[in-house]
């Protein structure tokens, strides 16, 4: 292939681009139904990424276990708040997959329609706290490869916010470049309730590689 035919074939617009794996339909495991109870509050539904997942299941128990501790709300940091750094955690590194399911997941815990339509434009935003922009700074640099935070990133991040607090949204940002890299290499099939909202309410969202 060509470098510009390697491109088309990594955002799925050369040919139909399938999942590399599929899949499993259901969970199998009672322990795996029990800590994926998190996603049906999350998302209404347990995301194809997990279902692929636990055709290694030590692998998949391990990753619902941790995606639990980073993003239950059991501090100041609210369930909106992590979906909203999750999201642009994962415009930033380009996974329409993890788009979709942050900004639905968004949604669900609150966010106005406001708040999900000018993430993007945070910087002139009056919906969104000088806490929560210095936050958002700090996801889009901590995102890109390589790592862009300066110094003042860094300041301004702990000028409004604790150090158990920046610990807890380094977390988001570490748990999606897990599943960023997940699922964009993968190709996992987007489910049908999160294409359906991505194609309303994100703009300039298209699906590339995550088709069934």
């Amino acid at each position: 292939m060509t470098m510009a035919q390697d491109l088309l074939y990594c955002l799925g617009i050369r040919n139909k681009v399938m999942a590399i794996v599929n899949p499993e339909k259901d969970l199998k495991s009672p322990e795996l139904q029990k800590l994926a109870e998190l996603f049906n509050e999350t998302l209404g539904f347990c995301p194809n990424s997990v279902l692929t997942m636990q055709k290694k299941p030590e692998l998949a128990e391990a990753f619902v276990s941790l995606n639990i501790a980073v993003m239950k709300n059991n501090g100041s940091i609210t369930s909106e708040q992590k979906r909203l750094f999750a999201f642009l955690s994962s415009s930033t590194s380009g996974c329409r997959y993890c788009q979709a399911h942050t900004l639905l997941a968004a949604e669900r815990y609150g966010a106005s329609k406001k708040r999900l339509e000018s993430i993007w434009d945070f910087e002139n935003q009056d919906c969104y706290t000088e806490a929560e922009k210095a936050a958002f700074r700090f996801v889009i640099a901590a995102s890109k490869v390589p790592v862009a935070v300066t110094q003042p990133i860094e300041s301004n991040m702990k000028t409004h916010w604790s150090d158990n607090e920046i610990v807890e949204i380094m977390g988001v940002i570490a748990l999606f470049g897990y599943l960023n890299r997940w699922n964009d290499v993968m190709g996992t099939t987007l489910e049908d309730d999160a294409i359906s909202f991505a194609s309303k309410n994100i703009k300039n969202w298209s699906i590339g590689k995550h088709s069934s």
